[in-house]
């Protein structure tokens, strides 16, 4: 079994399912032990491919196994989105429209999206990060969980009053949907690479975010 094969098998078990497969379900699927399949998912996290937490599989982006406060229907399958960047990834990446749901944080409001993968939903709604991608890795669950969709700018500032949290990058829906529309292009194929610092932040640039905030 190749580290490679094991992150493909990984990710089309989320696409396929909305969940993460077990490691016992991962060893059937390679024909190898469950051992192996410990040894890999800890290099696929060391190499910040998926994250693993007591063992599991916890996220492979944009796919979790963590409910961080985001569903994602497509037509049969049911995903959790990790974050609001994660959440309007998922039908580019599967190729499906699909229903994003959350809540405000700033006022408890539900909201919901129609997304897909050829237009950016409407709405006066803002997504806000928390922190610069520099250190999304440092507690990439803490992260996700901090990348969150608001009702509009009051309620940002109503949530971070009420956190006591600094101000992050707050964006429309349309640069969130370009943010997340090729961001993880090509993870369900075979021979994927992560960007590099530069590549990545050219490619955040591309969708007009630019500044310290996003690694330049």
């Amino acid at each position: 079994m190749s580290v490679e094969q094991l992150r493909l098998a990984v990710y089309r078990g989320f696409a396929d399912t909305g969940r993460a497969p077990t490691g016992q379900e991962l060893a059937v699927t390679l024909g190898v032990s469950e051992d192996t399949v410990r040894w890999g998912l800890h290099t696929l996290h060391e190499q910040r491919h998926i994250v693993v937490r007591d063992g599991a599989v916890a996220m492979a982006h944009p796919f979790s196994s963590v409910p961080l406060g985001f569903s994602v229907m497509g037509p049969q399958t049911l995903w959790w989105g990790g974050c609001a960047w994660d959440s309007f990834a998922l039908p580019h990446l599967v190729g499906v429209d699909v229903l994003v749901a959350t809540r405000c944080p700033g006022c408890g409001r539900a909201l919901a999206w129609n997304v897909d993968n050829r237009t950016p939903p409407s709405g006066d709604e803002v997504a806000h990060f928390l922190l610069p991608v520099t250190m999304l890795w440092d507690d990439v669950v803490h992260a996700c969980g901090n990348q969150r969709l608001f009702c509009g700018e009051p309620c940002v500032a109503e949530w971070l009053t009420a956190t006591g949290q600094e101000r992050g990058c707050v964006m429309d829906l349309a640069t969130l949907w370009r943010l997340a529309q090729h961001w993880y292009e090509g993870r369900l194929s075979r021979g994927y690479e992560r960007r590099d610092p530069t590549t990545a932040a050219a490619y955040f640039a591309s969708v007009g975010l630019k500044g310290p905030f996003w690694g330049q």
